[in-house]
This record gives C-alpha cells, structure tokens and sequence, in this order.
C-alpha cells in the first residue's frame, strides 16, 4: 500500500483513545497495532471486558492506517463497522488489535481489524470503512 504520511506526522491519540489506555504499537502503510490494557473501567457487568471497548480499540487501530494511508491535506471519517464477538476477555489481559487495509482508494478504505488477547485466541474481527474527507485543520 501507498503510504501518505509518517508515524512522525500523526496527532497524539484522542482522550477517549487515552482514556481507555489504549497504546499504538506500530503504525505502517500493510499494518496498524494497537495495545489495550483489560481494566476494570473497562468492564461490563459480568465482569468482563466490554464490547463497545473492543470497538472503540478497533476504530482506534483503523483510524491510525487512514490516517497513515492518506496524503496531509485530507482526512478520514468511519462509516460503517461490523464487529463479530468471538470469546470475552478477563480483567488483567490484554488485547492486541491488528489493523489491515483491504482497500485503500481515493475514496474509501476498508480496514480488518483482528484482535486477540495474551493467549493469542481470537477476541473479535472487526471490519470498518472510512471515507476520505477533505480537511482544513
């Protein structure tokens, strides 16, 4: 794939993204890893990692490759994603996400993310379409 921009260039993650603790591992043109700790902020009610955390991870992770896909002056924005939820996620693991793009056009760009906990079993795949936007800012 055609890289746009560098690692160097990216704004710092957003609060929502630091407030989840999650960590960009690696950022390139084939592949986007992001790291979320398993905390109890992050739970549901039985005790389990929450599935809206997943996803925010997934669109984190997406959101990291459109940004490094596209050239300065334009933007992106998701679309539409689909997660299937495979197996939970205890309190003290972690998930790592790892984003690849399908598609990288002009217009739009598909991305699958995989996301696995420390024992490597699939946690969710998540698949997302970004539009590319102008951007003045």
């Amino acid at each position: 794939m055609k890289q746009g921009r560098s690692l160097d260039q990216m704004p710092d993650q957003s609060s929502f993204a630091r407030l989840a603790g999650i960590e960009v591992v690696s950022v390139t043109a084939d592949e986007v890893v992001c790291r979320m700790p398993v905390t109890p902020e992050l739970a549901n009610r039985n005790g389990a990692l929450h599935g809206g955390a997943i996803m925010t991870l997934a669109d984190s992770a997406a959101g990291s490759a459109a940004f490094i896909l596209l050239p300065p002056e334009r933007s992106n924005t998701t679309v539409e994603a689909k997660t299937n939820f495979i197996r939970g996620v205890k309190m003290g693991d972690t998930v790592t996400a790892r984003c690849i793009p399908i598609h990288a056009g002009r217009q739009t760009m598909v991305f699958q993310i995989t996301m696995t906990r420390d024992d490597g079993k699939v946690v969710a795949v998540t698949t997302q379409t970004h539009l590319a936007i102008d951007w003045a800012g």
